[in-house]
């Protein structure tokens, strides 16, 4: 599964880097890609074993885990200020929350290629959105991108590539749509949001807060858990946790650091082709050509509203403001 990735235009100036780290960039970017396209599959196999707010909550609940001595051990460990508390509800609630339950529910339904190219529709609704809440105007090569994206859409709910009287897939389908506009909900909102700390040192209370509202949510409408895991749930909830999530996120913020904002935001546009193509292989679905052509079409129109975005944009930057470290104990 994918993560919201912040608009680094918008967080403290990056930090300066060593020839040496920049040479590990691509490679860097490359295991981002190939980390989210597989997250995808990895939850579709945990949902088999697994409801999907326990699927998210105990990912969740993993990613902490790692990220707290992580970040405590690299002097990330921060207290986080007033300012920063929007911040960490909208990523946490809407992406973290949202996002991933409405998608590992439609994963129950849906096949892992499809939930793929459904959820990186996202950026077709960041526009609008920014558009209705940022005041951002609507370039003509944004609104062809949208348009391009649309039309790919709609190729995957063309009576001949979906069955109408399938009211499990309709469900499934509607699920992953109202997740990925969850998640552009978090993108909008990060690009307004003046950042104190930088994104690394929110992630940690933005995924602890996650946990808990997922694991309360659990318990409320699933009961307890299934501790009886097949092993290959139990594989999938550990990279999930650990690669898909944590050093998923991490990867992505060094990423952000070293290259300019339109570099990344299109080099992501690899992850669900990626995706595709690993649940076909490791899921043995089938990959449809009316998938190709919408996932295409959708990348397609991404791409090109996302060059338009990219030179429209300008930074919001708060004042610099010291942030209280949780310090390491000699």
């Amino acid at each position: 599964m994918a993560h919201a990735t912040p608009d680094q235009s918008a967080a403290p100036p990056a930090l300066r880097t060593s020839r040496t780290g920049r040479l590990t960039t691509p490679a860097l970017f490359a295991f981002v890609v190939l980390a989210w396209g597989l997250n995808w599959v990895t939850m579709k196999i945990l949902v088999q074993d697994v409801t999907p707010l326990w699927a998210v909550a105990m990912r969740t609940a993993l990613a902490v885990a790692v990220l707290a001595p992580s970040l405590y051990a690299t002097g990330q460990l921060i207290v986080p200020r007033r300012g920063d508390y929007p911040i960490i509800l909208v990523i946490s609630l809407f992406h973290m929350v949202a996002f991933a339950t409405l998608m590992a529910a439609g994963l129950t339904h849906v096949t892992a290629g499809r939930a793929i190219v459904l959820g990186y529709t996202t950026p077709l609704w960041v526009a609008p959105a920014a558009l209705v809440f940022l005041r951002e105007p609507v370039s003509v090569r944004q609104m062809i991108g949208i348009a391009i994206g649309l039309a790919g859409l709609l190729i995957l709910f063309e009576p001949r590539a979906f069955d109408w009287r399938n009211s499990q897939a309709i469900l499934g389908n509607a699920l992953v749509l109202l997740a990925a506009m969850c998640w552009s909900v978090s993108i909008v909102y990060t690009r307004a949001h003046r950042w104190i700390a930088t994104p690394l040192q929110l992630v940690l209370w933005q995924t602890l807060l996650a946990a808990v509202v997922l694991s309360v949510l659990a318990l409320a409408f699933e009961g307890l858990p299934n501790y009886r895991l097949g092993t290959g749930a139990l594989w999938a909830l550990a990279y999930n946790g650990v690669i898909g999530t944590a050093l998923g996120y991490w990867a992505m913020t060094v990423v952000n650091r070293r290259l300019p904002a339109t570099t990344t935001a299109l080099g992501v546009l690899a992850t669900p082709v990626v995706g595709i193509g690993l649940a076909a292989i490791v899921l043995g679905e089938t990959v449809d050509p009316a998938l190709v052509v919408s996932a295409m079409l959708i990348l397609a129109g991404i791409a090109i509203g996302g060059k338009a975005r990219a030179k429209a944009s300008s930074p919001r930057r708060g004042r610099p403001v010291r942030t209280r470290r949780i310090r390491r104990r000699a």
